[in-house]
């Protein structure tokens, strides 16, 4: 009796496992393909609403059988030595190669002041050596770009705390996604005790000679000599190295030399400000910046850098505001900012214990 119940089950699942219909495990095996490491199956479904006679059903039924039969289905696929190269392999035994669309990226790139194990690789050629200006293509029909992380810019490209500060922070989350700008290959992967106020940080070169800067990473996922895709998540935001909170150190560079991202990307709007990007070498002042004229820029970077006269004077800068989100509250925000909640109270005229709704726009700094 045990026998015939245990053979029921057993035909039990083989009809439900064999059967023609899609919902069936062999079913949805017809139609697959393979993306990065990852096998995907997709089910054949017919969007025709007409009516079909039962008769004409079952005989397109036995069509697709006579077609599908001796058609090898991928089972498993397998990383090879080239990050965009995979190994499929299928039920009967067979293999093949599959390459995932990237970008062409020439291999010279890493010939030239190619150094994996410190943050700038430049530092034998002086500002006096670049040319007066040169031009930049950032993007094409092949090349694309990303903002590495859509969140608010909570400190400049300008001289701040004594020191130049090379680069742009974007606020953001422990956590959040960090994307590469540009097309390129990862110069630099280094941790903390190698990269002094950098944290966690990564270098990526890019086809047009440009460096980007990764820094206060809580961790990064690719390694030096990666190739990357414009937009590919390349690590994770933190507050690793010099940092008075959670946020992104994002820095561009030319040769070594840093000049002021804004010039490049509109953060606000989340774009490029042009395909074609002349950098001139007077940009290269941390007194140039965006939203200055080429003769503003250029008498700007005729003047040595001198720190604020005052706190007053520190405050003078830029207003941010923050659009408050869901599960967000003032402790948090000020948290991100790298302020307190009662500055932010100050602000915008409310108490600690004020209830924030979701919209809601607060200035933090």
């Amino acid at each position: 009796m045990k026998r015939i119940f245990a053979l029921l089950i057993c035909l039990l699942f083989a009809t439900s496992a064999f059967s023609q219909d899609n919902k069936g495990f062999f079913g949805r095996l017809k139609n697959a393909f393979v993306v990065h490491d990852t096998v995907y199956i997709y089910v054949n479904q017919n969007n025709n609403d007409s009516i079909v006679d039962e008769d004409d059903e079952d005989e397109d039924d036995e069509e697709s059988d006579e077609r599908s039969e001796g058609i090898p289905v991928p089972i498993d696929t397998l990383n090879t030595h080239d990050m965009f190269q995979k190994v499929v392999l299928f039920d009967n035994g067979t293999w093949l190669y599959y390459n995932i669309d990237r970008s062409f990226i020439p291999y010279t790139m890493d010939s030239d002041h190619w150094i994996t194990e410190q943050v700038h690789s430049y530092n034998d050629i002086a500002l006096n050596d670049l040319p007066e200006s040169v031009v930049l293509h950032l993007v094409d029909s092949i090349h694309g770009y990303c903002i590495p992380h859509p969140g608010p810019i909570t400190s400049q490209y300008k001289y701040r705390w004594k020191r130049a500060h090379k680069g742009i922070d974007i606020g953001l989350y422990t956590g959040d996604a960090i994307y590469a700008a540009f097309d390129g290959i990862v110069r630099a992967a280094l941790p903390v005790n190698m990269t002094g106020g950098y944290g966690n940080v990564l270098v990526i070169r890019h086809l047009n000679g440009l460096e980007t800067y990764y820094g206060h990473l809580s961790r990064f996922i690719v390694k030096s000599g990666d190739l990357v895709k414009a937009g590919e998540l390349i690590g994770y935001g933190g507050s690793t190295g010099r940092s008075t909170g959670p946020h992104l150190h994002f820095e561009t560079r030319y040769m070594g030399q840093a000049f002021d991202p804004e010039r490049i990307f509109d953060f606000e709007s989340g774009t490029l400000r042009s395909e074609e990007f002349v950098l001139n070498k007077h940009y290269f002042s941390i007194n140039s910046h965006y939203g200055q004229t080429d003769e503003q820029s250029l008498a700007a970077s005729k003047k040595k850098p001198s720190e604020p006269k005052s706190a007053k004077a520190k405050q003078q800068g830029k207003k941010t505001y923050h659009t408050v989100r869901k599960g967000e509250n003032l402790s948090k925000i000020a948290k991100r900012y790298g302020t307190t909640v009662s500055n932010i109270c100050k602000l915008n005229g409310i108490k600690a214990n004020k209830a924030l709704r979701v919209g809601q726009k607060l200035r933090v700094k």
